[in-house]
């Protein structure tokens, strides 16, 4: 398998890998079957990308690669290069930024002072006791 076989596979991979995990198909038939398979192992498959393309990725690996080391590690390239295509192409939300509340403090002599006074120490005290 040469660079046109890496790419037709990474090609292929992401784009079953795609329409199993995020689109709707015709006739909504694909929303139709996620909703059908449940909250079971096939349904957590179907809405992961990342484990969808490792699935999607062996019969591509089985069928461009020549030997067995080959199809093993094609068919992790064909998974990685489907979910490097995925991030590529995914639209990025903007993450909010964290809300920042401040509480309103009680005025503490100790540690609020108006400017230009002196704390005063009880007496036979020091500030370094």
């Amino acid at each position: 398998m040469g660079f046109y076989g890496l790419v037709l596979g990474i090609l292929g991979v992401w784009r079953i890998t795609h329409l199993l995990s995020a689109e709707d198909g015709p006739g909504d038939i694909l929303v139709r079957l996620r909703r059908g398979v449940g909250d079971g192992f096939w349904g957590r498959l179907l809405d992961c990308f990342y484990c969808l393309s490792l699935w999607t990725a062996v019969p591509f690996a089985l069928l461009l690669a020549a030997e067995w080391r080959e199809r093993l590690l094609s068919w992790l390239a064909f998974s990685a290069g489907a979910i490097l295509l995925e991030r590529a192409t995914v639209a990025r939300t903007a993450v909010p930024p964290a809300p920042y509340l401040e509480d309103k403090e009680d005025h503490h002599e100790l540690l609020w002072q108006t400017e230009g006074t002196v704390p005063s120490y009880p007496s036979g005290s020091t500030a370094s006791e």
